[in-house]
């Protein structure tokens, strides 16, 4: 176990790298400065700035600071808000946004886990059919079109929850439905599928002429088994609630990182791009990982030290 877990972390390291790599490189690629926009800046005054963020070093040794503000953490002020530093951003913007999505993903898991093992259950009846069409439009429909209709409908036609900011608890509602809608559907599909199979299994029957309850059966038995494909798709989820988060914040007027990220790069912002770039690069990271884990933990016949 220890050695798989220091060569988890030597690739999740460079993983990292290569991701501040592309990150930076394609900054570069783009053309145009962050101060072609400042009207009235004289070419000195241009250049002052330039040289203040290091803009007009070589690019290798833009890099290099790159890379020593990440392994610093110390990502540096902000180029359009002087006054703010990136990491002050991280520390107003991160609690709300992790707010957002550790809500989205608790409601995604637990309704998705919920239609699955209805739905499998109940194969070929009326529940199945019900939440297999749940589930479709809610893979059918992208998170932003959703976001569209919630407001359109809950906010402005029944006027029963706000439809911008962040000040209570239900605010959150429609963000969070929002959010939580696609993967809620992926999970009942999967937990659908795999139930069914774990259900038709030699243990499940043997289980049953044991006299043991259903609900014993259901959770203790089959539900562990059917939880792996679940599990493995959940880092992926997870990566795609975070970063779907960012537009869902703009539309709600949410004051997460979605707010500073996209902002960021309307304004060719480098130092914010990089930071919350790293930061939710490693948020994600760190997940894949322990869902690697969850694996041994889950099914004891998974030796994460052992090839193969």
């Amino acid at each position: 176990m220890v050695r798989y877990i220091i060569k988890r972390f030597i690739a999740m390291a460079m993983t990292v790298l290569v991701i501040t790599t592309l990150t930076f490189v394609m900054m570069k690629v783009i053309p145009g400065s962050p101060f072609n926009e400042e009207r009235g800046t004289n070419e000195a005054v241009q250049r002052n700035l330039e040289s203040y963020y290091h803009l007009n070093e070589p690019l290798i040794i833009q890099y290099t600071i790159y890379l020593k503000s990440i392994l610093t953490f110390d990502f540096g002020p902000s180029i359009k808000k002087p006054s703010d530093s990136v990491n002050d951003m991280l520390e107003r913007g991160f609690p709300v946004s992790f707010e957002l999505g550790m809500t989205a993903i608790v409601i995604a898991v637990i309704s998705g886990l919920a239609l699955g093992i209805t739905a499998a259950l109940r194969r070929n009846g009326f529940l199945d059919y019900a939440a297999m069409s749940l589930a479709v439009l809610g893979i059918s429909i992208p998170n932003f079109i959703m976001a569209t209709l919630l407001i359109q409908q809950f906010a402005v036609n029944l006027k029963w929850f706000p439809a911008a900011t962040w000040t209570s608890p239900i605010h959150m509602v429609l963000p969070t439905l929002a959010l939580a809608v696609g993967p809620m559907a992926i999970i009942a599909r999967l937990t659908r599928s795999s139930m069914a199979e774990v259900l038709t299994q030699d243990y499940i029957r043997t289980a049953k002429a044991k006299g043991l309850s259903p609900m014993k059966i259901i959770i203790k038995h089959a539900l562990k088994n059917a939880l792996m494909p679940v599990i493995t798709v959940l880092g992926t989820l997870v990566a795609s609630i975070l970063t779907g988060s960012f537009v869902i914040e703009k539309i709600f007027a949410i004051p997460g990182m979605g707010k500073y990220f996209v902002e960021s790069i309307n304004q060719r912002d480098y130092p914010v791009i990089m930071g919350t770039t790293v930061f939710y690069s490693l948020i994600l990271i760190v997940m894949l990982f322990l869902v690697d884990l969850a694996y041994g933990l889950l099914d004891p016949r998974i030796k994460l030290h052992k090839k193969g």
